[in-house]
């Protein structure tokens, strides 16, 4: 936004990234009832960065009353007025671009420059296609065999939803969390990642200086310590109808099962393996550019990353000749010191030294590495250049499970389609996939085939719009959809209402 005589407005002074982050609960920022806190660590210094509040039972139930009261009239308000708040959060969240931002991103998450515009503009952009959804939640009107009765069908707002989002894209799946369930008029009792939380709460205070009433979107940071027993008390609680989570595979069985134990709705968006077949007409230059950015685009930490290439032996020389040329090109290092890096480090210390685990295990049980040292640099070892295996074959871990870093396998196949989709649907992942060939309805062909709840054809396996219903199809990469009207389906609920004429006679 800028001003009329076309210069920035002046940012609005922010606290210190060193400064403690308080919950949010109705409206106030708070302490934890018990002050408990943890410590947020910088992952590329190891510095401590804040403390934050960490949510206790105490604190969990007070959030979840304060959303159950603010459900009584929210649910009630106008598609309009909910339309207005989501705007102008889309402008205020435009905003913090030049404010604290880029800071916020890059000390918690070691976001380079360009992921953090990618967190902050799609997250403008998401709440202004969600704004767009308010007037869209609509209902039915069904014919009915009984004499002087019309059936109405209305979709409502379901009450209280716990969102937990996670911290590879902070900002952007925050938003994806919280908007879609408060357009449809439901409250929000939100826990972040314990790796990113003022991160995440870009979003909550974009959308309460834009005048979302209190109560409406509740925020509970927990540290790693308590967050079994709070998931467990929020998802349980008799107040809260819907669960969403996204995260990895392992925590989602957890979400999964305690929400079945009370039979519970969830939205589960969890890991991915995403394979991208290269058939023999592909072009080369297409799917080399599609594969850069699917594989390495955060460091390779996104569920959709291009994780698998199956690629024609026809074709693979040129592929692997071309692929390394480009991996070559990216620039990597620590973005404290270069902002114009692309990858820069991984999440922990911890994580890289898993992601150099998987990479040795493969080299051992056979996979040869064509570009990569299998190396660690940055202050605590979290900088990792591109990595690419060849001869990588389904009997492998890293073949079978996801990564999240910065590499891609590489496995050729010979017998045509069938071969490179058994290839491909060989994962417990089924989230996003791609398939590259000239012949788009060969393509098309070939991924309706393939099991994954997205498929691109000539395009990279990482794509998001907030119009999309994105989600796996069961497995390790979960269920259920965030997105579009497939999301006004996932948090609304059907209510039948039969309007019965005056003098209506029943059967006995």
């Amino acid at each position: 936004m800028a001003t009329l005589n076309g210069s920035k407005p002046p940012a609005k002074e922010r606290p210190s990234i060193n400064e403690p982050q308080q919950l949010f609960i109705g409206g106030s920022s708070s302490n934890s009832s018990d002050g408990s806190t943890f410590p947020v660590i910088n992952p590329m210094t190891g510095d401590n960065l804040y403390d934050c509040a960490s949510a206790s039972i105490e604190d969990c139930s007070r959030a979840i009353e304060s959303a159950s009261a603010a459900f009584e009239s929210w649910s009630r308000s106008s598609p309009s007025s909910r339309r207005l708040i989501f705007l102008k959060a889309a402008d205020i969240i435009e905003q913090y671009i030049h404010q604290d931002a880029l800071t916020i991103l890059s000390s918690e998450v070691s976001a380079t420059k360009g992921w953090t515009r990618v967190n902050i503009l799609g997250t403008a952009g998401t709440f202004r296609e969600i704004a767009s959804m308010a007037t869209h939640i609509k209902g039915e009107i069904i014919p009915s065999d009984r004499p002087g009765t019309t059936i109405l069908v209305e979709r409502e707002p379901m009450g209280v939803v716990f969102a937990m989002s996670p911290w590879n894209a902070p900002v952007n799946l925050t938003a994806r969390a919280i908007c879609m369930p408060l357009i449809c008029g439901n409250t929000v009792v939100l826990k972040p990642s314990e790796f990113s939380p003022k991160s995440q709460n870009l979003v909550v205070r974009a959308l309460q200086e834009a005048g979302l009433p209190a109560g409406c979107l509740n925020y509970l940071p927990v540290s790693p310590e308590r967050t079994p027993a709070v998931t467990e008390y929020i998802v349980k609680h008799p107040a809260v109808r819907h669960v969403n989570f996204t995260g990895s595979d392992r925590v989602g069985k957890i979400i999964a099962g305690l929400a079945a134990s009370c039979i519970k709705p969830c939205v589960l968006e969890l890991g991915g393996k995403a394979p991208l077949i290269i058939l023999e007409d592909a072009n080369i230059d297409d799917a080399v550019e599609a594969v850069a950015f699917g594989a390495l685009a955060n460091a390779g930490q996104i569920c959709m990353s291009t994780e698998r290439v199956i690629v024609h032996a026809d074709v693979a020389d040129a592929f692997k000749a071309a692929l390394l040329a480009r991996f070559r090109a990216i620039k990597v290092g620590d973005h404290t010191q270069d902002d114009a890096v692309s990858i820069s480090g991984m999440f922990t210390s911890v994580h890289s030294q898993r992601v150099k685990s998987m990479l040795e295990a493969a080299c051992s049980a056979g996979a040869r590495l064509l570009m990569g040292d299998i190396s660690l640099t940055g202050p605590r070892g979290t900088i990792m250049g591109p990595h690419v295996l060849e001869g990588v074959t389904p009997d492998m871990e890293i073949f079978q499970r996801e990564s999240f870093g910065p590499l891609v396998c590489l496995t050729e196949f010979r017998d045509g389609d069938d071969e490179a989709v058994r290839l491909a649907n060989d994962s417990e992942y089924s989230l996003s996939g791609a398939v590259f060939s000239r012949d788009v309805m060969r393509a098309l062909a070939v991924a309706r085939r393939m099991r994954t709840g997205a498929c691109h054809v000539n395009g990279a396996t990482i794509f998001f719009e907030p119009t999309v219903p994105n989600g796996g199809t069961g497995g390790s990469s979960g269920y259920g959809r965030f997105g579009g009207i497939a999301g006004v389906e996932e948090f609304t609920q059907r209510k039948i209402i039969t309007l019965t004429q005056s003098g209506t006679k029943y059967p006995f």
